[in-house]
């Protein structure tokens, strides 16, 4: 039922097999070497094929880890709604380019994998009596080809040996079955306990070399998963209890299995370290591209940010009032040229115009003084005029080169001294104006 899985194994393995057949002696330790060689490259094979969904993997799983704080609160604000829950997580997942089964294939892919390797060891002796097994005698085994190979390479693999033991043969196997590993009438080479010795340190190596595996992934997980409880559930499975399986089962398995757990454990091993280190230079060039392209689009030192913003109205208040000073300065500073003399000409006679239309009201104000300032010096308190004490006695003449004045009073003398002020106010405009 599952030929379209065991045949493209077989035929890895006879290649693997018949390379390593003629660099290896030809001798029963050979073949098994030859056979064992065949076992750990057919798994190489496998990940080399499978290397980048692997890559792809870990891409997937450190999207995850990205993206699954939005995914536990998209899970806490729809508890009640799972409908709507799906619908969010997917659209999320949509927009990260997150694809779950990619975190999955590999291992997916790896177990039709396992399964088949299994099923072509286990064929080569074909002596069981269980589920789904032939029960053929030992001669029948050796008579009948397994998939991609023959029945000489059938008879050669149940012959060969490594450390002493076949290579599929296991520790509950029925001693029985021994037979189908020597020549119709032979005695048996090997014993239960040699298969115990070479099986048990195989299980407890690949059992580490698990721990270590899912150890190293572990700790390349950042804290915020594994604050998740599915991660830890996860990292535990990982950690403690796939190990522990390999060490509860390894006794139902062929040697050759055990092969192929520690041959893609070690794979597992370098290809993390390669892939992880490669991404962590892209994300690390990544930063640094980014940190250049910021230090491209700041400002030099010493020059100023250009800001687009619009300026405010005190700045405008005050553009304002430097355009007036400077082209009032222009004004007042006329530029020296051949037109020179005509342009101060024209100012004269714009300057000599403004003070005829200014004079009548001057003069009127002028005169409106004067005679205030009569009536003051001839004016007192009480009414009465006080006379000088310069100017001759009435009916006198006043001497010759005498210039007539007039004493004030101190009130009169203060209120004409306030009108002189004021009149030269109105002249001149309130002090400090604009003339």
């Amino acid at each position: 039922m599952l030929n379209f899985i065991y045949y493209p194994v077989s035929w890895i393995m006879w290649v693997w097999h018949w390379l390593f057949s003629h660099l290896t002696p030809d001798s029963p330790g050979g073949d098994g070497v030859a056979w064992a060689l065949s076992v750990v490259f057919l798994v190489f094979t496998l990940r080399a094929i499978l290397y980048k969904p692997f890559v792809r993997q870990i891409r997937t799983t450190k999207k995850m880890q990205e993206i699954n704080p939005q995914l536990q609160a998209i899970r806490k604000k729809y508890a009640k709604d799972r409908v709507k829950m799906t619908e969010e997580m997917q659209k999320l997942q949509k927009e990260h380019g997150f694809n779950p089964l990619l975190g999955c294939l590999p291992m997916l892919l790896q177990i039709p994998v396992f399964i088949g390797l299994f099923h072509v060891l286990r064929s080569f002796n074909r002596m069981a009596t269980g589920f789904g097994q032939p029960g053929m005698t030992a001669e029948e085994t050796r008579a009948v080809g397994n998939y991609a190979f023959s029945p000489e390479l059938v008879q050669n693999f149940l012959d060969a040996r490594l450390f002493g033991v076949p290579l599929s043969s296991y520790i509950t196997e029925p001693v029985s079955e021994f037979q189908a590993f020597v020549e119709p009438g032979s005695p048996i080479d090997f014993t239960r306990t040699q298969i115990v010795i070479v099986v048990v340190p195989m299980m407890i190596i690949a059992s580490i070399a698990t721990h270590m595996n899912s150890r190293a992934s572990v700790a390349r997980q950042p804290e915020a998963a594994l604050e998740n409880p599915q991660t830890r559930m996860m990292n535990m499975l990982a950690l403690y209890i796939f190990p522990l399986g390999i060490l509860v089962t390894g006794a139902f398995f062929p040697v050759a299995i055990l092969l192929y757990w520690m041959s893609n454990n070690l794979w597992t091993y370098g290809q993390q370290h390669i892939v992880f280190g490669r991404i962590e230079k892209e994300e690390e060039a990544a930063k640094l591209a980014k940190q250049e392209k910021l230090k491209a689009n700041a400002p030099k030192p010493g020059v100023r940010p250009d800001r687009a913003k619009k300026p405010s109205d005190t700045t405008e208040a005050v553009d304002e009032v430097d355009d007036t000073a400077a082209s009032s300065t222009a004004v007042a500073t006329a530029p020296a040229g051949p037109f020179a003399g005509l342009q101060r000409l024209l100012g004269m006679d714009r300057s000599k115009a403004a003070a005829s239309t200014a004079s009548p009201s001057t003069d009127v104000t002028e005169s409106e003084a004067a005679e205030t300032d009569v009536a003051d010096e001839v004016t007192s308190e009480s009414g009465e005029t006080t006379a000088n004490p310069q100017s001759p006695p009435a009916g006198q003449k006043p001497a010759p080169g005498a210039k007539p004045s007039a004493q004030k009073s101190g009130t009169a003398h203060v209120a004409a001294k306030n009108r002189k002020g004021a009149s030269r106010r109105k002249k001149g405009g309130r002090p400090g104006g604009r003339h």
